[in-house]
């Protein structure tokens, strides 16, 4: 048997370098390594209950689709600050069917076509500057891409069917 008679100082605490910056937060991998530890640490004769760890590995499934969807939120949060002019820029220089209404009786007067110039925003909503020199609403617009006043009965009837140039030939 041996006896220790004295510690080596340089075991104590206060001569440890425990230079560690704290986390306000704990994550999943921080609960992970506590449940790790647990079970290294647990006494082989008094082992942990069954449902005590599937409870935890539970909490821990909760714990990170809780923060799956955190992540989710934030990036959706990120995407509805982004002002809609932005989010609507790339359609500059697109031409855009749109229907126009008469103001007075509300009816739809037709199909209108024109270039995209610029874009802004009015109250929350992207607003298309046209080339012919109207504004429009972003979700006015019927089509995007196309330069003509067709109807979509007038473009169905321009399609050919590629069987009937095989007859042709």
């Amino acid at each position: 048997m041996t006896i220790i008679t004295s510690i080596d100082p340089s075991l104590y605490l206060s001569n440890q370098s425990t230079q560690r910056a704290p986390s306000s937060e704990l994550g999943k991998d921080e609960f992970l390594k506590l449940l790790v530890a647990q079970m290294q640490n647990q006494n082989p004769m008094n082992t942990m209950d069954e449902s005590e760890f599937i409870a935890q590995m539970a909490t821990f499934s909760s714990l990170e689709q809780m923060m799956n969807m955190s992540k989710s939120m934030e990036l959706l949060v990120n995407n509805q600050l982004v002002s809609p002019a932005i989010q609507y820029s790339h359609m500059i220089g697109e031409t855009v069917n749109y229907r126009t209404f008469d103001e007075e009786t509300g009816r739809e007067k037709g199909i209108e076509s024109s270039k995209i110039v610029s874009v802004s925003q009015q109250d929350g909503w992207a607003v298309f500057h046209l080339e012919n020199g109207k504004k429009i609403y972003a979700d006015t617009v019927i089509e995007v891409g196309t330069s003509g006043q067709e109807t979509d009965d007038e473009s169905e009837n321009n399609v050919t069917d590629p069987s009937e140039n095989e007859e042709e030939k």
